[in-house]
């Protein structure tokens, strides 16, 4: 994950995504979209529930992501479900598109945030966790939240 700076501010971020699956390679996306798509995504109306990406024809689009409604739009308003286009550079696409083929693994949106007035969505090159895995993941966050509140404690 990059360091965050003081131009990047988070806009979503897709928990289940870290949950369901093994993050193994991430990248830096722009996203085409319509002015009433950006303003309804600095009104917080963003939602990565069930989405992600896949390649066609060469190029990358971000499938099932919802952007509500712009609240002062009229009839002119966005379609909330449609597939946008991700902006990469062709190696990335090459690279990141060839192993989620090659390998069987799934490309997942991880979070979108604004970077320098741009909206960016970072996306990963993931597989999806076995059962046992998630169980895994469960019980070393339930210690990790027993230790920093045995730590608070103690203070």
């Amino acid at each position: 994950m990059p360091a965050p700076d003081e131009s990047r501010k988070t806009i979503a971020t897709n928990r289940k995504a870290f949950f369901n699956y093994e993050i193994f390679e991430r990248a830096e996306a722009g996203l085409v979209l319509v002015g009433s798509e950006v303003k309804s995504i600095r009104e917080g109306g963003l939602n990565f529930r069930d989405s992600f990406v896949e390649r066609r024809g060469g190029e990358m689009w971000l499938v099932g992501c919802r952007i509500g409604p712009y609240s002062h739009s009229n009839t002119q308003n966005h379609a909330e479900d449609r597939d946008r286009k991700l902006l990469l550079h062709r190696r990335e696409i090459d690279k990141i598109g060839g192993k989620a083929t090659e390998r069987g693994y799934t490309i997942v949106p991880l979070q979108a945030y604004f970077k320098n007035g741009k909206i960016k969505v970072e996306i990963g090159l993931a597989r999806g966790k076995k059962a046992h895995d998630k169980r895994e993941s469960i019980k070393r966050r339930d210690i990790e939240r027993e230790t920093r509140q045995a730590v608070r404690d103690r203070r």
